[in-house]
């Protein structure tokens, strides 16, 4: 499969009578937007807003952030199983408008959204402070059930990304990628003096509100499974969960996995980059010990050397991860895990829920439980008086002046386990 993804530099976003790209700039067409998006008969109302980097903005709680792109060439479309078909992605074109973001907010749904501050010192701890950002604020009927309310919500942004994303498809990209994923034989005998490296990539899926989806399908519904990397990166897996803000995969981390992309970039060179094993995270233990042997049996079918493996949330898919460790280790096949720790504010606890011998190479993305100081923003979009209750936040988080002290899990982004923050370590 090979996949060029070309980008679109977006250094503004504004709107006004026709939606389209001009010189770098997204331009929208408020009333068509909202025509499209609202046609939902639960929704009451939604507001838009167009936020920068650097403007005195907050934006509470964080239901999703979400890339707009658009299917140039080849089969498939964006987000298949919701907006497109079902049919496979991964190859042709894709339009990327790189910069932009759709972010996603309203009543709260679960209690584990999250803050992006587009300025101060909470800016520091997301990504998503830095791209040219429209925020879609959606109010729901009363009655509404929490699970209907994730998928209004889910379905707007997804809507919306769209929406704005066709304005490109006409554009000539800023920079054209190419990325390709040969079938597994042909790849196997490409570099056969180097190692074989493969990515095991777990899916949130502990629950209700803790979703994942696989062209359209909950992750909770499959077993562990091969895929292209590059169909990840043309939009095949999307958010639906509520898991911690800190180490949640919103949909655009999806889209623009890192961990995918750093693989690529030593492909042929230092390694020979096989494929992607997904795999669910699971709540019982049968279910646990099922998905993670599946996961070591298709490592071994790729007759892989090596695998990274990477988790979302913490607690209790910690044992997934140590699981999937332990069983990739007895086949002979090394492992490098991806988490962030949770211990304490003083940093004193123990940082996983679980732990072997074997997991003895691991990346953390920080301590989450370490506490900030956010100060208070000229506007806020979305519902500051969640920040007692989200996760992260504490009875008396929010203060009177506007300004609110919170552990960073509630900044969205802030430790995710791919690597997509802004987190890093020194050494005096």
């Amino acid at each position: 499969m090979q996949l060029e993804l070309g980008k679109i530099k977006i250094e503004d976003i504004q709107f006004a009578a026709e939606t389209k790209v001009s010189d770098s700039t997204l331009y929208i067409n408020q009333e068509e937007l909202l025509e499209i998006i609202g046609e939902d008969s639960r929704i009451t109302n939604i507001n838009l807003d167009i936020v920068h980097p650097g403007d005195s903005v907050r934006i509470i709680p964080v239901k999703d952030v979400i890339e707009p792109r658009v299917k140039v060439e080849g089969p498939g479309g964006v987000f298949p199983g919701f907006i497109s078909s079902e049919e496979m992605v991964g190859s042709g074109r894709t339009h990327v408008l790189k910069g932009a973001a759709v972010v996603t907010t309203g009543e709260i749904v679960g209690f584990q959204e999250g803050i992006i501050d587009m300025t101060g010192p909470g800016s520091e701890y997301t990504p998503f402070s830095k791209f040219h950002n429209l925020v879609v604020d959606c109010d729901v009927k009363e009655d509404i059930k929490q699970h209907e309310h994730e998928e209004i919500l889910r379905m707007v942004g997804l809507k919306t990304a769209s929406y704005l994303g066709k304005a490109a498809k006409d554009i000539e990209p800023d920079e054209l990628e190419t990325y390709e994923h040969k079938p597994f034989l042909e790849a196997a005998a490409e570099y056969p003096d180097l190692p074989k490296v493969g990515y095991v990539y777990m899916l949130q899926s502990q629950g209700l509100l803790h979703d994942t989806y696989v062209y359209g399908v909950d992750a909770k519904e499959i077993i562990p499974t091969l895929m292209s990397p590059t169909e990840i990166m043309d939009g095949a897996i999307l958010s639906g969960n509520c898991v911690s803000a800190c180490d949640k995969n919103a949909t655009y981390v999806h889209q623009n996995n890192p961990v995918i992309e750093e693989l690529y970039k030593y492909h042929g060179e230092k390694y020979n980059f096989m494929g992607v094993i997904i795999t669910n995270e699971n709540v019982t233990l049968a279910d646990k010990e099922r998905s993670s042997n599946f996961t070591a049996k298709l490592a071994e079918m790729l007759s892989l050397d090596a695998a990274v493996v990477s988790e979302e949330g913490f607690g209790n898919p910690d044992a997934d991860l140590i699981m999937n460790s332990k069983k990739l280790a007895a086949k002979g096949i090394e492992t490098v895990l991806l988490t962030d720790e949770y211990a304490g504010r003083d940093g004193a606890s123990q940082s996983l829920a679980d732990a072997d011998p074997s997991a003895d190479a691991v990346v953390t993305a920080g301590n989450a439980n370490e506490v900030i100081t956010l100060p208070p923003m000229e506007k806020v979009i979305g519902h500051q008086n969640f920040a007692d209750v989200i996760a992260g936040g504490f009875d008396g988080s929010l203060e009177d002046d506007g300004s609110i002290s919170v552990e960073i899990q509630a900044i969205t982004g802030s430790t995710n386990e791919l690597g997509f923050h802004n987190l890093t370590a020194k050494t005096y």
